[in-house]
């Protein structure tokens, strides 16, 4: 390497018309790799030798990133992004930090960003991925790369010439796209599942950063966020209006690494758009779910019974990423989307939002996310209901169609709160800390012995129709089999409800004043007025 003149001669074709394959410009650049990592390894451990100098001072990662852009010769971008993949890759010395290093690197991935799907989609996903393990070794790494990021420092050794630190504020400014954009495009858009399924991977690596610093800067300087939630209001859009909402409530939860392989299972209209939909909202979730694991926000706001601050500190709590994917699905998807189609007055709208709606309660899992949701639908307030509460307007909406003139919205609309009771989170429809001071009449009864119970147990069950029995074993009316089934449930229920400090037990009945009105709440008093509908019908 030592014999490179300045331009060196893996630049120079003799027939600019040549695609770069078809010359000596991939054989050379190989060379110069083999060199650089045969130099390394003949040097003591983070020594950098002659050739890598050479790299470094005379810009030649600058000037192959600059013919990369202009395709000289013809699929020039191709082998440059291979190099830088390989250099990267292979050569241990740190490089990211040095001014001429990630300079091109950005000039690639903005690159990437701007000409995606150009034919080069495969090396700017494996060079995107190069550069996640990196900053997932050193989440340092992550102001060298990001949008807009320069570092205002170099590490002891970096190489810069005089003048160079002006110009390189000058350009940072401009901004560039860093490794976000092309991950999430390429995530969201290659016609190429691998491809896209390689993004999605190398962008979890990226979120999962365990570094507080490096998950604000994260969220701060990348287009991380808009570009998540505008995708997944996008495939939202693109479901066909005239999908069957029964075809949608009998979809199973969807999976983001198995999207495609079902296309010919259960094929009905509309159902490569759900896919698409739930699928993309399913690797959100496993984003927010792998995402810098810390809940104090929402431990916060549950133990105080408070709505949380709808703005994020990035001092206040390291749970930075899943917290601001969570917010702006919130913000753009939930209230931007979900809401104003949920309180239209069109029945065919209505059943269609309450469908879609059911499958994302379904779909969800991410304690942060769930916990957005769950407001969103529920409201902030998590006080024992009176009948003069000021009513959440979604909230009451949704109540209140469970009772609705129209059996298919009603069941629409049961269906949704059926999933969204099987959630594991403290708020729910029909109380949250127990009923306001009311007592229930009831006389004061010596504790029953355990025959008792057996009784009252046999005597429902024999009101159970034999079809609504999930029992095999109709012996004795199944009562074994049922009394197991229900201490796994309850035991379940516990084991969901312990984080959130409920008592073991009933408070008695004595702390309770019975002057006080009995109230069951809006949405008891709904299913109860449903009830009596049914002698009706």
């Amino acid at each position: 390497m030592g014999g490179v003149t300045p331009q060196p001669p893996i630049l120079v074709s003799a027939d600019e018309s040549v695609p770069a394959r078809q010359t000596d410009i991939p054989w050379r650049l190989k060379q110069m790799l083999d060199i650089l990592v045969h130099e390394e390894k003949q040097r003591p451990a983070g020594e950098a030798g002659p050739c890598l100098e050479y790299l470094l001072q005379h810009k030649v990662l600058e000037t192959l990133s600059t013919l990369g852009k202009a395709e000289y010769p013809p699929g020039m971008r191709q082998q440059v992004l291979l190099f830088f993949t390989r250099v990267l890759g292979q050569v241990q010395h740190p490089l990211l930090h040095y001014l001429n290093v990630h300079r091109p690197v950005q000039k690639l991935l903005q690159l990437s960003s701007d000409r995606l799907g150009c034919g080069t989609e495969k090396e700017e996903v494996q060079f995107a991925a190069v550069l996640c393990a990196k900053i997932k070794q050193d989440p340092t790494l992550l102001a060298y790369i990001l949008e807009g990021q320069q570092p205002r420092h170099l590490p002891a050794g970096a190489v810069q010439e005089p003048g160079m630190g002006a110009r390189a504020d000058k350009e940072g400014a401009e901004g560039t796209a860093g490794c976000v954009t092309p991950l999430v495009s390429s995530s969201s858009s290659s016609q190429k599942s691998r491809v896209a399924l390689k993004a999605r991977e190398n962008l979890l690596l990226l979120v999962g950063l365990a570094q507080e610093a490096a998950a604000a800067r994260l969220v701060r300087s990348s287009a991380l966020c808009p570009l998540l939630t505008e995708h997944l209001c996008d495939l939202y859009s693109a479901v066909p209006p005239g999908t069957d909402p029964a075809d949608v409530l009998a979809m199973g939860r969807a999976s983001w690494r198995s999207q495609g392989d079902s296309a010919g299972d259960g094929v009905f209209p509309g159902k490569e758009g759900l896919d698409a939909f739930f699928g993309w909202l399913d690797y959100l979730d496993e984003l927010v779910m792998g995402a810098h694991p810390v809940r104090s926000t929402q431990r916060r706001a549950e133990q105080g019974g408070h709505k949380p601050a709808t703005r994020l500190s990035f001092c206040c709590h390291p749970q930075v990423v899943a917290d601001a994917i969570a917010e702006a699905v919130d913000e753009k998807f939930f209230q931007g989307v979900l809401q104003p189609r949920l309180l239209q007055m069109s029945e065919l709208t209505v059943l269609s939002a309450t469908a879609m709606l059911t499958g994302t309660v379904r779909q969800i899992r991410a304690p942060p996310l769930l916990h957005r949701l769950v407001l969103f639908l529920l409201g902030p307030d998590q006080h024992p209901e009176t009948p003069g509460d000021t009513p959440h307007p979604l909230r009451t909406q949704l109540i209140d169609r469970c009772n609705h003139l129209s059996d298919e919205i009603s069941l629409a609309s049961l269906r949704l709160f059926e999933e969204l009771l099987q959630k594991p989170h403290k708020h729910d429809p029909y109380f949250t800390d127990g009923f306001p001071d009311a007592g229930f009449g009831m006389m004061k009864k010596s504790p029953s012995g355990k025959g008792h119970v057996s009784e009252v147990v046999s005597s429902f069950l024999c009101l159970v129709p034999e079809e609504a029995k999930t029992s095999s074993c109709m012996e004795e009316g199944g009562y074994d089999t049922y009394v197991h089934d229900a201490l796994g449930m309850v035991q379940a229920c516990r084991a969901s409800a312990a984080p959130w400090g409920w008592p073991l037990s009933p408070r008695p009945l004595d702390t309770c004043h019975p002057e006080v009105t009995f109230y069951e709440g809006h949405f008891l008093k709904v299913l109860f007025d449903r009830m009596t509908r049914i002698l009706d019908q």
